[in-house]
């Protein structure tokens, strides 16, 4: 059973890393493989990303509106395009992901081979107007955030910028697409509950609800106002130096 403070740590990282381009199920694998405490389950598992995803619908309210009912409506149906091969690719790799990659050796390379690919993307971010080749390239590159410490941020801003968008454009349209990815999450994760049910905890739960949420918003609202200034330098050193200290433990 998952207590207060392991609730409120395990938000904290799902809030923090989420959006940040250094993979949240890299940061949460690894503290349950190097730490005496226990998988948190599935339950914890879904109300950390409901939260996060609490925080990203909230901040972009005014632009989902918009997208909904107002002039960029164009942009639903890119965001029902995008999570299509992440669906799809989950349906069938989901179960022999968690068997075989979540692992820490994986997660050490993942982080170090695509961070370099996050640094160097950004030489080719410009200011181009959002399109269906762009988002194509961003969807099928979503698909690789399946890897443990790819990072599902991190690789769409990475496939964004490859396809010409400037940093703060691929960062916000990464964000959107979060809104479908973690739903789909979510969704895959209460399955999995359902057909195991753990008991619950309601205090820890709300707690994982609530920090994840006010994290992540922070993350994002921090995030958004700085990405034009960031070298993305900064997150392949971040990326090396956990790869490097994994291997270090192994």
């Amino acid at each position: 059973m998952v207590d207060w403070f392991q609730a409120c740590v395990l938000a904290l990282i799902q809030g923090l890393t989420e959006f940040l381009p250094i993979s949240s199920s890299a940061h949460l694998i690894l503290l349950s493989h190097f730490s005496s405490w226990q998988y948190q389950g599935e339950v914890m598992d879904i109300a950390a990303h409901v939260g996060t995803l609490m925080a990203v619908i909230i901040y972009f309210r005014k632009r989902l509106w918009a997208i909904l009912f107002g002039d960029e409506r164009v942009l639903l149906s890119y965001l029902l395009v995008s999570a299509i091969p992440l669906g799809l690719a989950g349906l069938l790799l989901a179960s022999w992901i968690d068997s075989n990659l979540r692992q820490p050796a994986v997660i050490a390379a993942a982080s170090a081979v695509f961070g370099v690919l996050l640094w160097w993307s950004q030489r080719f971010a410009r200011e181009q107007s959002l399109s269906w080749r762009s988002v194509g390239i961003m969807s099928v590159a979503q698909v690789l955030a399946l890897i443990p410490g790819a990072s599902r941020s991190g690789i769409t801003m990475t496939a964004g910028m490859w396809a010409g968008l400037s940093k703060s454009q691929a960062a916000s349209f990464s964000f959107l697409m979060a809104i479908p990815a973690i739903g789909m999450t979510a969704v895959y994760g209460g399955i999995k509950w359902w057909q195991q049910p753990d008991a619950v905890a309601w205090m820890p739960l709300l707690t994982v609800v609530v920090v994840s949420f006010l994290v992540a918003f922070v993350t994002i609202h921090w995030f958004m106002k700085w990405i034009e200034r960031i070298d993305f330098v900064w997150f392949m050193h971040y990326r090396w130096l956990l790869a490097l200290l994994i291997l270090v433990s192994l």
